[in-house]
């Protein structure tokens, strides 16, 4: 397992993705996955930016594993901030038009709809959010 620690701040999305895309590379995944997994970097962590730390900022690591047994890369994100589970998220309606719907809550939609599988827990005053993605097979 990989591991990355940084600053919950959006400034640092740029080095999240670049380290979650090198691992990707590493495998030999697709350019789709790669840029699946880009815009799931980029949508969670940039809430985790705003949302996480009523105090501004706080720390993030982020996690990258792949287990061969699934085919499947694994991205965690943990961090101290307060607690939030997002799979327990209302989804948004997709079908009102953009002005009708109120804001938020597209990203994690998105998120859980370009991931294989989503995991939340709040552990020891910790955020745990591990996304999967099985169809990463290795060249």
């Amino acid at each position: 397992m990989k591991e990355l620690r940084v600053t919950s701040n959006v400034e640092n999305i740029p080095s999240v993705k670049n380290f979650v895309l090198s691992e990707l590379e590493n495998l030999g995944c697709t350019e789709r996955l790669a840029m699946q997994m880009k815009m799931a970097v980029d949508e969670l962590f940039a809430n985790i930016s705003f949302y996480a730390y009523d105090s501004g900022t706080g720390p993030v690591t982020v996690q990258f594993d792949f287990d061969e047994t699934s085919s499947a890369a694994v991205l965690t994100f943990i961090d101290e901030g307060k607690p939030y589970n997002p799979l327990e998220a209302e989804e948004p309606d997709v079908k009102l038009e953009a002005e009708l719907r109120p804001i938020g809550g597209l990203g994690i939609f998105l998120v859980r709809n370009l991931m294989d599988d989503m995991l939340y827990e709040y552990k020891d005053g910790r955020n745990i959010l591990t996304l999967k993605k099985y169809t990463l097979v290795p060249s």
